[in-house]
Parts: C-alpha cells; sequence; structure tokens
C-alpha cells in the first residue's frame, strides 16, 4: 500500500482533531500525526499523545535543523509536525493524518505534492460558536480572534481538494474514511502493488490475444 499524508484543516472548534481522531481509530492503515507546540497543555491533554508539549528555544531548534515538515505560528504560539511522523508513517506503510493549518497545509502540499488536503467546515455559524465556547478555556476576546483568523481561513477553502461538513462525527468520519480509500487509488501515486497486477493483466492479455 503506497503511503502518503492527508491534511485535515478547519476553523479552530469545527472539531477536526476529534474527527482525525476517529479516522485513524476507524483503520490499522492510517496513523495520526501528533504535533509539536509551544503551547500549554489544556485540562485533560497528555503529552506525547494530544501534543509534544515544547519550549519555544526547542522548537525554534527544530525549525532551524529543518527537523519539521511543517509549522507556523497561530494566536501567539508555535505548532508543527516532526519530519520524522511521515518516515515513520512511510516505514509502515501507512498513510498519516495530520490535523493542521491552512498555513501547514500548503508547506505539505509543496513539500509532499502527492499529499491530500481536506478542509472541514462547521454546519451553522452558531453551532460553531457554540463548541468553541464550551470548550471552557475561551474567553470572549480569544473567541473574537480565532474567528478572525477564521475569517483568513475560509477564504481559502478553494486550494482544497475536498471540503466535508462536520454535522455528525460517524457520517463526517465515514466521507473522510472515503475520500482517504479513493485517494489510494489515484494512478499517480505508482502504488506497486497496483502497477504489479497491472502489468500481469497486460501480460495475460497479450498472452491470451497472441
Amino acid at each position: 500500500m503506497k503511503s502518503f499524508a492527508v491534511a485535515i484543516c478547519a476553523p479552530s472548534g469545527t472539531g477536526k482533531t476529534t474527527v482525525a481522531r476517529a479516522l485513524t481509530a476507524a483503520s490499522d492503515d492510517l496513523v495520526f500525526s501528533v504535533s509539536a507546540t509551544t503551547r500549554a497543555a489544556r485540562a485533560g491533554e497528555r503529552d506525547g499523545v494530544d501534543y509534544h508539549f515544547v519550549g519555544r528555544g526547542d522548537f525554534e531548534q527544530m525549525i532551524a535543523e529543518d527537523a519539521l515538515l511543517e509549522w507556523a505560528e497561530v494566536h501567539g504560539e508555535l505548532y508543527g509536525t516532526p519530519r520524522r511522523n511521515l518516515e515513520e508513517a512511510e516505514r509502515l506503510g501507512r498513510r498519516l493524518i495530520l490535523d493542521i493549518d491552512v498555513q501547514g497545509a500548503r508547506q505539505v502540499k509543496s513539500a509532499r505534492p502527492d499529499s491530500a488536503l481536506i478542509f472541514l467546515l462547521p454546519p451553522s455559524f452558531q453551532a460553531w460558536v457554540e463548541r468553541l465556547r464550551r470548550r471552557g478555556s475561551e474567553d470572549e476576546a480569544r473567541v473574537r480572534r480565532r474567528l478572525e483568523t477564521a475569517r483568513a481561513e475560509l477564504q481559502a477553502v478553494d486550494e482544497f481538494q475536498y471540503v466535508v461538513v462536520n454535522d455528525r462525527l460517524e457520517e463526517a468520519v465515514a466521507r473522510l474514511g472515503a475520500i482517504v480509500a479513493a485517494e489510494g487509488q489515484r494512478l499517480t501515486r505508482e502504488d506497486p502493488d497496483l502497477l504489479e497486477l497491472r502489468r500481469d493483466l497486460e501480460a495475460a492479455l497479450a498472452r491470451a490475444l497472441a
């Protein structure tokens, strides 16, 4: 099976992390990419599971060493994908699911043109803002700042290959799973198993029609 990266992006509060986690849990062929960040852990978050929580100096060193596939500064904090995440997924023959922002998706697509980009939308403005406020970690000033960032992110939707609405979790995960499965069948990925099967079929046809 050909390995590739799938970047899932969405405005803050749309539920992309929940969707990405559920998607990877549903298939042994997928692995969730744990990002590095300089922000503090929220209640219940675990280092190495939800994020790799690092100091700003350590993160900047990772940038200097080109150890990040992508990185960006969002709301004053640094976020990035360690290159080793994709390398390990390729070693295992799995597809890497990235939960990243628009800036990061652009960098991933530039570095790996075979990546698939999916944009997740909330079902409505009201539901979206309610999700943000239910977090409990967002005061009104932070909610407004995230909405301002989202305005620019929504303008980038046309850069993505797929758009999925996250209304019901199970349905959103099913749609994303279908997209990933279809992406795996693209001829441009040059899956060695598919190429071998194609050659075998062509050879068999040549013999049968000789």
